[in-house]
């Protein structure tokens, strides 16, 4: 039998999707015992003593969890592999369980372009490693399109009236309208919270991205957050599947799960683009309402009030899209979003994402992907049926 200690948060949402993982591996490879470090002792001076005590008295095969302490000297006394999710910073030592932080910051950056936003800024928390490096990212492709770019980086540790007030002031110190990306949905829900009471329109001035798709978060939040889903479950499979590995072979080389970005789940709060067209904008707004839908050209030049040829002109000024190619685009997100989130088989899925006839939505979805519907789902860890 293989015993494992964690030292996880079971309250969030993230831990509760690794253990998701961690169970599905042990249940598929034999008999693993787990013991969840009790609340009571995951801080204080005396925890590193507490686990290499447990760790012995118990003889446990591997540590998993959470370390947001520097101090990690202690452990190295244990000739057992050990797996942190160290905040502060990477372990040089241990195995990390990680994440593309940079690649997630990217995917914000690049959802918020895609909208036609000129004004960027991000909430994060200093001197945490997933915050600062999701910064990074975001930071890197605002850059690219020469965006004009904001930050607010706070003390983790501040005050809850001395943060909202510093917030509120950054919040009505920026430039409207302002695609915003939060390091996590909790801070997310900081910003909806601050921007009700500071009388600020999300998503009509400030567009909000959040990260780990925390349900519960998200949904209380008025309006309901869009967030970045982590692929959680898959790490935590790899995590275990790499432990075994070493306990059955008796290794202590450390290794790193890099946890990536899977998709962006979209509510209400980012849906809005920056468009000082109002024809086209009206335009925008019916497509991405009805793209499902059989739409057709005469569709959208009743929202415009303007010809055809006068709509195309002034949308491809606007949006550097076709009509034609800014419906596609629609569909092919929401044919990806449903690859990765159901099981369901691909032709069904391409109807529901407006595919209507059912040919050629493998050859398009190729075109903007750059793999075939089935690669980009086995890329996500599901079966195709």
């Amino acid at each position: 039998m293989i015993r494992v200690i964690l030292m996880l948060d079971c309250s969030s949402e993230f831990d509760r999707r690794l253990l998701r993982g961690i169970m599905r591996y042990s249940k598929e490879n034999g008999s693993w015992q787990f013991y969840r470090m009790p609340s009571s002792l995951r801080s204080g001076t005396d925890r590193e003593q507490w686990v290499v005590d447990w760790v012995k008295q118990w003889k446990a095969d591997a540590v998993i969890g959470r370390w947001d302490e520097n101090k990690v000297e202690l452990l190295d006394s244990l000739d057992i592999p050990i797996v942190l999710q160290n905040y502060r910073s990477r372990s040089a030592v241990y195995s990390n369980l990680t994440g593309d932080y940079i690649g997630t910051g990217r995917l914000a950056a690049r959802s918020f372009i895609k909208k036609r936003f000129r004004r960027f800024a991000y909430f994060g928390v200093r001197n945490v490693v997933w915050s600062e490096e999701r910064r990074e990212g975001f930071q890197e492709e605002i850059e690219k399109v020469q965006g004009d770019f904001h930050s607010l980086m706070v003390d983790p540790f501040l005050e809850d009236t001395m943060l909202r007030e510093q917030v509120g002031s950054w919040l009505k110190s920026l430039p409207k309208p302002v695609a915003m990306f939060a390091c996590d949905d909790a801070h997310a829900l900081f910003i909806t919270e601050t921007c009700k009471m500071s009388g600020i329109r999300i998503p009509n001035d400030i567009a909000l991205l959040g990260v780990d798709n925390d349900e519960l978060l998200c949904e209380i939040s008025d309006p309901p957050i869009s967030s970045i889903e982590l692929d959680v479950e898959q790490g935590g499979y790899t995590t275990c599947r790499l432990l075994h590995e070493r306990i059955l072979g008796k290794d202590r080389s450390p290794f790193s799960v890099v946890i990536n970005p899977k998709t962006i789940i979209r509510r209400r709060s980012d849906k809005s683009h920056d468009i000082k067209d109002t024809a086209v904008a009206k335009v925008v707004e019916y497509i991405e309402n009805h793209y499902t839908e059989d739409v057709t050209v005469e569709d959208l030049m009743r929202q415009a009030s303007l010809s055809r040829r006068a709509l195309e002109i002034r949308f491809r000024k606007e949006m550097h899209n076709t009509l034609y190619q800014f419906l596609t685009e629609c569909r092919i997100e929401q044919f990806a979003y449903l690859l990765v989130t159901t099981k369901k088989p691909l032709y069904e899925i391409a109807y529901e994402a407006g595919f209507k006839d059912g040919t050629n939505y493998s050859r398009i979805f190729r075109k903007h992907k750059n793999c075939s519907p089935i690669e980009y789902r086995n890329l996500a860890g599901l079966q195709s049926e």
